[in-house]
């Protein structure tokens, strides 16, 4: 699937010229943890955040905020500074937000998210806002999947089974047998640590028809 295919489309904007007030009231209101930020022409400007409004000069007494910036340097001290306590949306904002383009995959939007801890990314076509692809999306993906079709029968389960044993589980080059009898997988081989045999179940349980998993790999070493 694509980001167009999940995206919302109808995305509450500010304009950098709104209040910070106003933005913590709307993602108050609208239960985001961020909104993006645009221009009159719809192209993005930045995002404003939970994490841009946490260090307010509202929040936080006179002695905390001088302790929290002891060792910045001028420069520093002076963007901190602004963010504690500036009223308009477009000086508080992180600008140049990460962003993704609509034909994107998903797996290089949960990337996105993991590696730099975000949990909405703006969707741009021409530079221009038009969607917003959230965590909330990713899990509706999930639990909306259909479920595994592979053939009833035991040895279309077998078949199933060694051709996902290469596909990235951690399984790969091992040499592991595999029977299947009336829907119990039986697993054969030299599968040594804890990881690489939860792997190998969970690879099995997910495979339609499977009723059971039965492990005969030789006991793990002593730690």
């Amino acid at each position: 699937m694509l980001v167009k295919d999940v995206m919302t489309t109808t995305v509450v904007t500010l304009s950098p010229d709104n209040g910070v007030r106003h933005a913590a009231r709307l993602m108050s209101d609208q239960h985001v943890s961020g909104i993006p930020v645009v221009d009159d022409s719809g192209h993005l400007l930045g995002v404003i955040s939970e994490g841009d409004l946490i260090r307010r000069t509202e929040l936080s007494s006179g002695a905390f905020v001088l302790k929290a910036d002891m060792g910045l340097g001028p420069d520093e001290r002076a963007n901190a500074f602004v963010k504690r306590c500036a009223w308009r949306v477009g000086d508080v904002m992180t600008p140049d937000p990460v962003t993704i383009d609509e034909d994107a995959p998903l797996s290089r939007v949960a990337g996105l998210m993991q590696d730099r801890g975000i949990k909405r990314i703006p969707v741009l076509r021409d530079g221009k806002l038009i969607g917003i692809v959230s965590r909330a999306d990713l899990l509706q993906v999930i639990y909306s999947a259909k479920p595994d079709d592979t053939a009833v029968g035991d040895e279309a389960i077998r078949r199933s089974i060694l051709i996902r044993l290469d596909e990235n589980t951690g399984l790969e080059g091992l040499d592991v047998t595999v029977t299947v009898t009336e829907g119990i997988v039986h697993f054969w081989g030299k599968v040594d640590t804890p990881a690489c045999r939860r792997a190998a179940r969970v690879l099995a349980e997910g495979v339609n028809g499977v009723r059971g998993v039965v492990e005969h790999f030789p006991e793990s070493p002593p730690q």
